[in-house]
């Protein structure tokens, strides 16, 4: 099983506009019709990061062009003029996107070390913001009909714990929709792990979520230090193809892949015991901010060919493609081994 990164790689990168000068990464894609539609995360600084949303389309999937010269997503529309809304992930139901985003009530600045994560800070703001809670991150869900004018519809975490990647399925499941997780503080005994994982959650509104059940856990020495969902899962007649991230001690992203039961998603089939990907290229391993990271967050399937699009080292885009059936029979056969 090969996995091909596109020879035009980074196939995204800053620039251009104001609100992207300094870094695009961790995009939402999908097709619609006969064109791919990219939702890129941008930031314009790294001092305040303060992200925004782009819409990008294409005709190969391969090169993207702006829909619009201004962001379609400013966190301050969703009430928050000094935030950062961050990690788009979309799917479609009838006829409307459902997106799901992180968003930090408001934006720290980053210092990059070149080692790892970067130094931080927290800068002032004025009319009161800039409380503690204020630099947790919060997750939640947008929608729309044509991707340009979004609105928001529920938060689907508790706003006072950091909980990210959350992915919807693309379809409902026993009647129910279905949410990827990833709460870092459910960790210790009384959650039955000791690093943040991936948990999934039930709605029958979309709105009001259950309580979460545990469904994957740090397991190999590249996972050492969490996992967590990467990219909405694809429907296989063998289970659930999902995409994660793991990090590992040495801080490097790397990514994973397993196939949950299609009835029962909370229930693993097979997980692959190696990484997929990891960082080989130049610019997966050295970039404006942080470096060794690949990270997808969307993957579509066009003819067979799974097209995985990630973020490099949080500062472009990349994207990587396989068969969709050789990578399924992957996972099964090296889970067995």
């Amino acid at each position: 099983m090969k996995i091909t990164r596109c020879a035009a790689n980074p196939i995204v990168t800053p620039g251009l506009y104001d609100w992207r000068k300094a870094t695009v990464f961790n995009p939402a894609v999908i097709i619609e019709g006969d064109k791919f539609y990219m939702i890129e995360r941008t930031a314009g600084s790294l001092d305040p990061f303060q992200c925004f949303l782009g819409l990008l389309e294409s005709d190969d999937g391969i090169n993207f062009r702006h829909v619009q010269d201004t962001p379609v997503i400013h966190p301050e529309q969703f009430g928050f003029p000094y935030g950062s809304i961050q990690d788009p992930r979309v799917v479609k139901f009838g006829d409307t996107f459902y997106m799901n985003y992180a968003l930090r009530p408001c934006s720290m600045s980053y210092y990059p070390t070149g080692v790892g994560l970067p130094n931080n800070s927290k800068p002032e703001y004025p009319n009161g913001w800039g409380k503690p809670e204020d630099w947790l991150t919060r997750s939640s869900i947008a929608t729309s009909k044509d991707l340009i004018n979004w609105e928001f519809l529920c938060d689907t975490t508790p706003l006072e714990i950091n909980d990210r990647d959350n992915i919807l399925f693309p379809e409902k499941i026993g009647n129910k929709y279905a949410l990827l997780r990833r709460p870092e503080e459910y960790i210790g005994e009384e959650y039955g792990t000791e690093k943040p994982a991936m948990w999934i959650s039930y709605s029958e509104d979309m709105i009001h979520w259950e309580d979460p059940i545990l469904i994957a856990q740090v397991e190999q020495e590249w996972e050492f230090k969490k996992i967590g969902g990467s990219t909405p899962p694809i429907k296989t007649d063998k289970g659930w193809l999902t995409l994660y991230h793991g990090v590992g001690p040495d801080h490097i992203y790397r990514v994973g892949a397993m196939l949950l039961d299609l009835e029962h998603p909370e229930k693993v089939v097979a997980r692959a015991p190696g990484f997929i990907m990891e960082p080989e290229e130049y610019y997966e391993k050295f970039g404006l901010f942080i470096p060794n990271v690949v990270f997808p967050t969307a993957n579509v399937v066009k003819d067979g060919l799974l097209y995985i699009y990630y973020g490099c080292t949080d500062t472009a885009i990349g994207l990587a493609t396989v068969p969709l059936d050789e990578l399924v029979a992957y996972i099964l056969t090296e889970s067995k081994k």
